[in-house]
């Protein structure tokens, strides 16, 4: 298998897990963990596993200077998004996260050309353009219900968490090329829950899922800490050590699919069609910005 195909089929797996993960939090948060509360308690789970699994990879010796940004990317980028992610969560609806979180290749593009001063030329321009009218139309469009108890704060949030990720996906992908995908996790994942832990030091754990357990709740807690944790972010930086950054950010797309189709499914959010509207323009606007890559 070459590089790109495991690349691809690393990220493929790791959106198909995130797009189950959306829904799964949409049904835990908050009625059965607080949201500060669940990224403690993935941030901490995800640290202590990469922790062991670096006992067994082969020692790597990781510069000052790297370990500061790492430490950076691990505050901003894991337990920043991790944070915003659950929060939007527990106001909008899943296919709504999933929306706004499909736009991280609009967001890549910016970032990019801020960061590394890479060129955005009239068709990216375009794109980004009809990616955010996507995105104003689908905020501005829902009224709260019994699924979503504050759609225009939790989309704002749903915003705020993509843009946290590209910045992460960007600058992350320099840094592939010299470290390993234990090393990074592992520092990234330690910073997060550090940082997590003492803000719910003062803000206190509420998960009433451990007071009464129940099973559904607390198989679904474990499927969160496996699979859209550990798995998934052991399997991003192998895609972006073969795929360019705006190719990773595309597969956001299938968490989109993944997360609208199961909400349809079980009933969970209903079809409308400015929520379709959205997604083409969207779908639209991210063919624009990566159709020269």
């Amino acid at each position: 298998m070459n590089g790109y195909a495991k690349g691809s089929l690393a990220l493929f797996v790791a959106r198909v897990f995130s797009g189950l993960n959306v829904n799964v939090l949409g049904y835990l948060l908050p009625l059965w963990i607080a949201p500060l509360s669940c990224v403690s308690l993935r941030l901490s789970f995800g640290a202590a596993v990469f922790w062991v699994v670096s006992i067994f990879a082969k020692p790597e010796n990781v510069p000052l200077r790297d370990k500061i940004k790492l430490i950076a990317l691990g505050s901003l980028g894991i337990f920043g998004y991790m944070s915003l992610y659950a929060l939007s969560i527990s106001y909008t609806t899943p296919v709504n996260f999933a929306i706004f979180n499909a736009m991280q290749p609009l967001w890549v593009v910016i970032v990019s050309s801020v960061v590394y001063r890479e060129s955005v030329d009239y068709r990216k321009l375009l794109g980004l353009a009809v990616g955010f009218a996507g995105a104003l139309l689908c905020i501005l469009s829902e009224p709260s219900s019994g699924t979503a108890s504050d759609p225009l704060l939790g989309n704002m949030l749903a915003i705020a968490a993509s843009v946290i990720y590209a910045i992460y996906l960007v600058l992350s992908a320099r840094m592939v090329g010299h470290l390993s995908s234990i090393t990074i996790l592992r520092y990234t994942f330690t910073s997060g829950a550090v940082l997590s832990l003492l803000l719910l030091s003062v803000v206190g754990l509420h998960a009433p899922l451990f007071d009464k357990p129940e099973l559904v709740p607390m198989l679904l807690l474990a499927f969160v800490l496996i699979f859209p944790t550990v798995v998934t972010y052991f399997l991003i930086p192998i895609g972006l050590k073969y795929l360019k950054s705006t190719v990773v950010a595309l597969y956001g797309y299938v968490t989109l699919i993944v997360a609208a189709a199961v909400s349809f499914i079980t009933g969970v959010d209903r079809f409308e069609p400015v929520v379709l509207l959205s997604l083409l323009l969207i779908g639209l606007s991210i063919y624009l910005v990566s159709g020269k890559e």
